[in-house]
């Protein structure tokens, strides 16, 4: 692979890869060798298991350790009378602390007390780890081995190799380049490092803690960006100290200095081990700005030395980290980041003009009359006063925002809005072509001509509420490296910080609350060393004894969806079905051993689950036709079997594509109907193809404040020859969902229908558009409901197997909202709505073909 082959891909038709990289050579340790040359190994010849009695005694240790609980809580489980008959090796949570510390462990944890220029209120002490060590622990851990790049690629859409592709950091110029610049044989090993401050108490004490990540961008973009893989290693502790100085400004530009110093320390050990005989050829531009700043004015008289650097638009740090890094350049290696750059920029920007746009009181009216969606945010009070908004909060709002000020807002700041979210959806993206980077660039250039309208209706403002009449945005400015980034280093969704921002919890807040509460950064240490001593010990004991196990993890997190600084850090942690998975094994099991009809099945990309009982066990179809409100539900049942009958059980039925032919009084081979209220719908990512959580889809009768029920709608499939996602709406059309029901068959009587769900859905058109397809400013599509010639909703009986994915809909509110919506009424009240593609990005790929 490191010759310059080039190979065929299942995903990709055309890899080549850098010729003569990453030479592989004997010798080195494996993580089997360190953890057998442990200053214990000789006691684990005759009990694997040393320091801990046997397996049994591992295990609940291991429970124990991860628990969380406290090291009184310990001592009283331990305590209990049926926990002291057990043949445990430990009888108090000091002495289990003990024999964890005497696990093999990894890199050793350092304190390094720090001179400063200026006096502090307290000493500055900095806790770190090698960082050459932890790379090295990274290279060595079996979990990765099927999961890193060695060698630059380049990936291509075709063997003509018209399009580049762009996904991992690998595939990027940036490695390429690398690459060529080091000796021939050697493997390119990139460092991710992630900084930033996170709060270890909450409401009292103010204890900050300032930790530094590090992990490996030839770590695989689908393996590091799981949580649960830990591809990412608490490095250092930095310091947090307050500056004795009179000047504010002043004291952060000696916090930043000593960041700086601290980056020194720590990343020493990798500058040395990037200097292998070679002279770095980075960009030079401002260390040689620094010369100059350095020649007129003394670091160490940090007011004139400021003044100096500003007029560089320098910030005061006179010895940056990266300037004795080999191949390092800031312009490089610190890439646009999607929490940020881009959701933050939405919050601080984007949302602020859409607020100004139509006044407070109307756009929260417009959120708050939203259909609520089961597993996402409903903003019934609005968004016009939210406060500590997080990551997610952002991207809830992104979901609705465009359909929310369509017809509100002037049609140039619609424009404008919607350029951006294309933009921000794009680079989202986990697989880019260079035909994908020219549509990036484009919505960058339709913002660019149509934000006038921004400044030209006061909609930009600033302190005092008054009008901004300029565009000095440095978020907005960012977004213009965003391209040329995707080239370079990949793509930019591998680069978020959601992932480290959730990694603070596991190795910050969650070892500060075993704490005594008092002298933070040691005891956080201590207790992220035994428990790397334990993961790594599970892990060795996994290759050791291979014996089937049960995890002692008591929660798994959803790696697809991570938060930032979320006030409760668990409220993120849930289990996620695999409706697949689960399909799959029913499929393959006996009949006898399962419940029939199965309740969970899979159609291509889709899987369903319905409940095991349903909501309604057995009810007549005129009585399920009156209490859902579908007066011709038996026709609607008649023509379905009639079609089926003509045309075979396999073929795709239309949705109303004619006159119903089928009396309302037709005599059916079945007289009763099992029916479900709601169902689960689960997809799969439409660039990864990875399982994604389920969507709770609902048809379910008036009840409630839901006085019309509460009926969600969903694209459905009507050409057998075309696919979703890759058809887009092309033999597919957007229904409502009105029931979903299972036919009993009379006794006696064949029915071939009998293992089958089935729905009744009611179908919307689209609404052309001055000759387009799409509204022009919003780029999506107007629907309104399909209507009979007697004016009943037009609606047919299909297969719930024919359904592919949910599709929301807004209400199109046009200038002004009416008054009498409600969140439960405002389906049913209004005649046109927004297709909305922006709901996620699965959505917003196939409604934009």
């Amino acid at each position: 692979m490191s010759d310059g082959t080039r190979e065929e891909n299942p995903d990709f038709s055309f890899i080549e890869y850098f010729p003569g990289a990453a030479q592989m050579y004997k010798g080195g340790s494996t993580f089997i060798n360190k953890f057998d040359a442990d200053e214990f190994g000789q006691q684990r010849s005759s009990n694997i298991y040393y320091p801990f009695a046997s397996r049994g005694d591992w295990e609940l240790g291991s429970w124990l350790l991860r628990s969380g609980l406290s090291m009184g809580a310990i001592d009283v489980f331990l305590s209990l009378d049926l926990v002291r008959k057990l043949p445990l090796s430990f009888c108090t949570a000091k002495e289990l602390r003990g024999r964890a510390e005497l696990l093999p462990g990894g890199p050793c944890w350092k304190v390094q007390e720090l001179r400063t220029s200026h006096p502090t209120k307290r000493p500055v002490l900095l806790y770190w780890r090698d960082s050459l060590e932890l790379v090295q622990s990274l290279l060595n851990n079996p979990g990765f081995r099927n999961a890193m790049d060695l060698s630059p690629f380049h990936l291509y859409d075709s063997a003509e190799r018209l399009y580049r592709v762009y996904m991992e950091w690998m595939s990027g110029e940036d490695a390429w380049s690398m690459q060529s610049q080091i000796p021939a044989g050697a493997t390119l090993l990139g460092t991710i490092l992630s900084l930033d401050k996170t709060t270890i108490s909450v409401l009292t004490g103010d204890r900050v803690a300032h930790p530094l990540l590090i992990s490996l961008a030839n770590i695989k973009m689908a393996t590091w960006l799981k949580l649960s893989s830990h591809a990412f290693l608490l490095t250092a502790l930095l310091p947090v100290p307050k500056f004795v100085h009179k000047n504010k400004r002043m004291k952060g530009v000696l916090e930043a200095r000593l960041i700086h110093q601290c980056l020194d320390i720590v990343l020493e050990p990798l500058k040395q081990a990037a200097k292998l005989g070679y002279e770095p050829r980075t960009s030079s531009t401002t260390l040689a700005q620094l010369a100059v700043v350095s020649s007129t004015a003394d670091p160490n008289d940090i007011e004139v030395y400021f003044r100096e650097a500003q007029k560089f638009r320098l910030n005061g740090v006179d010895k940056p980290f990266w300037r004795d890094i080999a191949l390092s350049c800031p312009s490089k290696f610190l890439t646009p980041e999607v929490l940020h750059h881009i959701h933050k920029q939405f919050g601080d920007h984007d949302a602020k003009w859409c607020i100004n746009a139509l006044g407070p009181a109307e756009i929260d009216f417009r959120f708050s009359v939203l259909q609520p969606i089961t597993g996402f945010r409903h903003f019934k009070e609005g968004i016009s006063t939210l406060k500590q908004v997080t990551g997610r909060t952002l991207r809830d709002i992104q979901r609705f925002i465009v359909g929310v000020i369509a017809g509100g807002a002037p049609r140039d700041v619609v424009i404008v809005v919607r350029a951006l979210m294309d933009f921000r959806y794009r680079i989202q993206a986990y697989c880019i072509t260079d035909g994908d980077i020219e549509v990036i660039v484009s919505a960058l250039c339709e913002f660019h001509s149509h934000k006038h309208s921004i400044l030209d209706t006061g909609l930009c403002r600033g302190k005092a509420n008054k009008p901004i009449d300029n565009w000095y945005i440095p978020k907005l400015e960012l977004m213009q490296s965003v391209a040329p980034s995707i080239r370079r280093v990949g793509v930019s969704i591998q680069w978020s910080a959601d992932l480290t921002e959730h990694a603070h919890i596991e190795q910050i807040k969650d070892p500060a609350r075993s704490s005594n509460n008092n002298n933070y950064d040691p005891q956080i240490c201590q207790q992220l060393d035994r428990l790397e001593r334990c993961r790594n010990f599970d892990l060795a004991m996994s290759i050791k004894d291979p014996a089937p196990r049960r995890d002692v993890v008591t929660a798994t997190t959803d790696d697809r969806e991570s938060d930032d600084k979320q006030s409760n850090p668990h409220a993120g942690l849930q289990t996620m079905t695999d409706y697949f998975a689960r399909s799959r094994h029913l499929a393959l099991s006996s009949p006898d051993t399962i419940p029939l009809p199965r309740r969970s099945f899979s159609v291509g990309p889709v899987a369903f689950n319905l409940a095991y009982s349903p909501n309604i066990r057995r009810i007549s179809v005129d009585q399920a036709a009156e209490e859902f409100s579908l007066p011709d539900l038996r026709g609607a049942l008649a023509d379905f079997l009639s079609h089926e009958k003509i045309r075979g059980v396999d073929s795709v039925h239309p949705i109303g594509g004619g006159p119903r032919r089928a009396a309302e009084n037709t005599e059916l081979p079945f007289e009763h109907i099992q029916i479900w209220f709601k169902l689960r719908l689960q997809t799969v990512e439409v660039h990864t193809n990875s399982v994604l959580p389920a969507q709770t889809i609902f048809a379910s009768p008036p009840k409630g404040n839901w006085q019309y029920g509460r009926y969600d709608s969903v694209a459905m499939n009507t050409d057998r020859a075309k696919n979703w996602p890759a058809s887009g709406l092309q033999g597919h059309c957007i229904v409502q969902l009105r029931l979903i029901m299972r036919p009993l068959g009379k006794a006696g009587e064949p029915w071939p229908w009998g293992d089958c769900f089935l729905s009744y859905v009611q179908r919307f058109d689209i609404v052309p558009q001055a000759g387009a397809l799409c509204d022009p400013s919003t780029q999506v599509h107007i629907l309104k409901r399909a209507m009979r010639s007697n004016g009943q909703r037009l609606g047919d009986v299909i297969a719930v197997s024919r359904i592919r994915a949910y599709a929301n809909l807004i209400p199109h509110f046009g200038q002004c909202a009416d008054a009498r919506l409600t969140s439960f009424n405002s389906f049913e009240h209004c005649q046109e709505f927004l297709l909305n593609k922006y709901f996620d990005k699965n959505s917003y790929y196939p409604l934009s073909l």
